[in-house]
Protein backbone atom coordinates (compact mmCIF):
# COMPACT_ATOMS: atom_id res chain seq x y z
CA UNK A 1 0.00 0.00 0.00
CA UNK A 2 2.94 2.55 0.93
CA UNK A 3 5.24 1.11 -2.32
CA UNK A 4 1.23 2.58 -4.32
CA UNK A 5 1.25 5.42 -2.23
CA UNK A 6 4.50 6.38 -3.22
CA UNK A 7 4.00 5.79 -6.65
CA UNK A 8 0.98 7.39 -7.67
CA UNK A 9 0.93 10.27 -5.05
CA UNK A 10 4.73 10.90 -4.77
CA UNK A 11 5.99 9.99 -7.64
CA UNK A 12 7.24 12.92 -9.33
CA UNK A 13 8.80 13.81 -5.78
CA UNK A 14 10.72 10.29 -5.92
CA UNK A 15 12.05 10.27 -9.30
CA UNK A 16 13.93 13.71 -8.06
CA UNK A 17 15.79 11.47 -5.77
CA UNK A 18 19.68 10.80 -7.01
CA UNK A 19 19.61 7.19 -7.99
CA UNK A 20 23.00 7.10 -6.00
CA UNK A 21 20.93 7.68 -2.43
CA UNK A 22 18.68 5.23 -3.27
CA UNK A 23 21.28 2.71 -3.75
CA UNK A 24 23.28 3.72 -0.48
CA UNK A 25 19.57 3.81 1.28
CA UNK A 26 19.04 0.02 -0.22
CA UNK A 27 22.46 -1.12 0.96
CA UNK A 28 21.69 0.21 4.63
CA UNK A 29 18.53 -1.49 4.82
CA UNK A 30 20.22 -4.62 3.80
CA UNK A 31 22.95 -4.73 6.33
CA UNK A 32 20.29 -3.88 9.31
CA UNK A 33 17.86 -6.45 8.21
CA UNK A 34 20.55 -9.60 7.99
CA UNK A 35 20.86 -10.94 11.01
CA UNK A 36 24.74 -11.03 11.58
CA UNK A 37 24.56 -13.22 14.68
CA UNK A 38 23.95 -16.20 12.14
CA UNK A 39 27.09 -16.15 11.24
CA UNK A 40 28.48 -17.33 14.34
CA UNK A 41 25.60 -19.38 14.69
CA UNK A 42 26.24 -21.69 12.12
CA UNK A 43 27.86 -24.32 13.67
CA UNK A 44 24.56 -24.48 16.23
CA UNK A 45 21.82 -23.93 13.84
CA UNK A 46 20.60 -27.15 12.33
CA UNK A 47 22.89 -28.22 9.21
CA UNK A 48 20.07 -28.23 6.76
CA UNK A 49 19.65 -24.34 7.66
CA UNK A 50 22.74 -23.45 7.04
CA UNK A 51 23.01 -24.67 3.99
CA UNK A 52 19.99 -22.82 3.00
CA UNK A 53 20.98 -19.80 4.36
CA UNK A 54 24.74 -19.67 2.49
CA UNK A 55 22.92 -20.91 -0.79
CA UNK A 56 20.56 -18.21 -0.32
CA UNK A 57 23.37 -15.70 0.14
CA UNK A 58 25.55 -17.03 -2.52
CA UNK A 59 23.30 -17.18 -5.53
CA UNK A 60 22.60 -13.28 -4.45
CA UNK A 61 25.75 -12.25 -4.89
CA UNK A 62 27.09 -14.41 -7.94
CA UNK A 63 23.64 -13.41 -9.81
CA UNK A 64 23.43 -10.26 -8.64
CA UNK A 65 19.74 -10.90 -8.51
CA UNK A 66 17.80 -10.66 -4.99
CA UNK A 67 14.75 -12.93 -6.71
CA UNK A 68 17.56 -16.21 -7.44
CA UNK A 69 19.03 -16.63 -4.20
CA UNK A 70 15.49 -16.14 -2.66
CA UNK A 71 14.35 -19.36 -5.52
CA UNK A 72 17.35 -21.00 -4.28
CA UNK A 73 16.42 -20.55 -0.83
CA UNK A 74 13.17 -21.81 -0.88
CA UNK A 75 13.55 -24.96 -3.50
CA UNK A 76 16.60 -25.82 -1.13
CA UNK A 77 14.25 -25.68 2.35
CA UNK A 78 11.71 -27.58 -0.02
CA UNK A 79 13.86 -30.17 -0.38
CA UNK A 80 14.77 -30.84 2.96
CA UNK A 81 11.40 -30.12 3.93
CA UNK A 82 10.20 -33.21 2.04
CA UNK A 83 13.09 -35.78 2.98
CA UNK A 84 13.00 -34.89 6.54
CA UNK A 85 9.13 -35.92 6.33
CA UNK A 86 9.81 -38.99 4.49
CA UNK A 87 12.16 -40.11 7.49
CA UNK A 88 8.66 -40.16 9.72
CA UNK A 89 7.20 -43.23 7.55
CA UNK A 90 6.95 -46.33 8.14
CA UNK A 91 4.50 -49.40 7.73
CA UNK A 92 4.12 -52.48 10.13
CA UNK A 93 2.48 -55.66 9.54
CA UNK A 94 0.72 -58.17 11.58
CA UNK A 95 -0.39 -61.47 10.83
CA UNK A 96 -3.32 -63.91 12.13
CA UNK A 97 -2.86 -66.48 13.96
CA UNK A 98 -4.17 -68.43 11.12
CA UNK A 99 -2.01 -66.96 8.95
CA UNK A 100 -4.71 -66.05 5.89
CA UNK A 101 -5.18 -62.73 6.97
CA UNK A 102 -2.19 -59.86 7.11
CA UNK A 103 -2.93 -56.80 8.43
CA UNK A 104 -0.24 -53.67 7.30
CA UNK A 105 -0.43 -50.46 9.28
CA UNK A 106 0.99 -46.84 7.75
CA UNK A 107 2.26 -44.37 9.49
CA UNK A 108 2.87 -40.82 8.66
CA UNK A 109 2.83 -38.91 5.84
CA UNK A 110 2.57 -40.72 2.41
CA UNK A 111 3.71 -38.52 -0.78
CA UNK A 112 6.19 -38.41 -3.23
CA UNK A 113 9.56 -39.42 -1.13
CA UNK A 114 7.71 -41.96 1.00
CA UNK A 115 5.81 -43.98 -2.08
CA UNK A 116 9.01 -46.36 -2.70
CA UNK A 117 9.37 -46.89 1.04
CA UNK A 118 5.59 -47.54 0.88
CA UNK A 119 5.33 -50.62 -1.89
CA UNK A 120 8.98 -52.15 -0.20
CA UNK A 121 7.13 -52.84 3.00
CA UNK A 122 4.53 -55.15 1.72
CA UNK A 123 5.71 -58.54 0.75
CA UNK A 124 3.50 -59.65 -2.18
CA UNK A 125 4.98 -62.96 -2.17
CA UNK A 126 3.24 -64.47 0.64
CA UNK A 127 0.02 -66.93 0.14
CA UNK A 128 -2.86 -64.74 1.95
CA UNK A 129 -6.78 -64.48 1.57
CA UNK A 130 -7.12 -61.05 3.10
CA UNK A 131 -5.07 -58.28 3.32
CA UNK A 132 -5.86 -55.41 5.49
CA UNK A 133 -4.36 -51.89 4.89
CA UNK A 134 -4.93 -49.34 8.10
CA UNK A 135 -4.08 -45.87 7.06
CA UNK A 136 -5.70 -44.27 9.98
CA UNK A 137 -2.60 -42.97 11.29
CA UNK A 138 -1.05 -41.43 7.88
CA UNK A 139 -1.89 -38.96 5.41
CA UNK A 140 -1.64 -39.52 1.48
CA UNK A 141 -0.92 -36.30 -0.17
CA UNK A 142 -0.19 -36.27 -3.93
CA UNK A 143 -0.62 -38.73 -7.58
CA UNK A 144 2.51 -40.78 -6.25
CA UNK A 145 1.66 -42.21 -2.45
CA UNK A 146 -2.09 -42.98 -4.26
CA UNK A 147 -0.20 -44.57 -7.27
CA UNK A 148 1.58 -46.08 -4.97
CA UNK A 149 -1.45 -47.86 -2.96
CA UNK A 150 -2.85 -48.02 -6.40
CA UNK A 151 -0.30 -50.81 -6.96
CA UNK A 152 0.13 -52.62 -4.02
CA UNK A 153 -3.75 -53.30 -3.54
CA UNK A 154 -3.82 -54.40 -7.75
CA UNK A 155 -0.90 -57.08 -6.61
CA UNK A 156 -2.61 -58.20 -3.91
CA UNK A 157 -5.51 -58.48 -6.04
CA UNK A 158 -3.66 -60.55 -8.58
CA UNK A 159 -2.64 -63.15 -6.47
CA UNK A 160 -6.16 -63.31 -4.92
CA UNK A 161 -6.10 -61.84 -1.84
CA UNK A 162 -9.11 -59.82 -0.44
CA UNK A 163 -7.50 -56.13 0.13
CA UNK A 164 -9.29 -53.41 2.71
CA UNK A 165 -8.54 -50.50 2.78
CA UNK A 166 -9.40 -48.99 6.34
CA UNK A 167 -9.23 -45.52 8.76
CA UNK A 168 -8.42 -43.36 5.93
CA UNK A 169 -8.98 -39.47 6.34
CA UNK A 170 -11.15 -37.53 4.84
CA UNK A 171 -8.62 -35.26 3.52
CA UNK A 172 -7.00 -38.71 1.82
CA UNK A 173 -10.17 -40.22 0.68
CA UNK A 174 -11.06 -37.23 -1.13
CA UNK A 175 -7.72 -37.54 -3.38
CA UNK A 176 -8.03 -41.23 -3.49
CA UNK A 177 -11.35 -41.21 -4.46
CA UNK A 178 -10.39 -39.01 -7.69
CA UNK A 179 -7.41 -40.20 -8.60
CA UNK A 180 -7.24 -43.94 -7.49
CA UNK A 181 -8.16 -46.69 -10.06
CA UNK A 182 -7.78 -49.58 -8.08
CA UNK A 183 -11.73 -49.64 -7.16
CA UNK A 184 -12.43 -48.66 -10.68
CA UNK A 185 -13.75 -51.40 -13.37
CA UNK A 186 -10.78 -53.04 -15.53
CA UNK A 187 -8.01 -52.17 -13.39
CA UNK A 188 -6.55 -55.05 -12.72
CA UNK A 189 -6.23 -55.70 -16.53
CA UNK A 190 -4.03 -52.82 -16.46
CA UNK A 191 -1.74 -53.79 -14.00
CA UNK A 192 -1.67 -57.18 -15.50
CA UNK A 193 -1.24 -55.42 -19.43
CA UNK A 194 2.69 -53.90 -17.38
Amino acid sequence: MLLLFMILVLGDLVSQIPMAALVAIMIMVSIGTFSWSSIRNLRDHPRSSSIVMLATVVGVIFTHNLAIGVLIGVLLSGIFFAWKIAQLFAVSSTLSADGRHRTYTVEGQLFFASAEDFMAAFDFRETLEKVTIDVSRAHIWDISSVAALDMAVLKFRRDGAEVEIVGMNLASETIVDRLAIHDKPGALDKLMAH
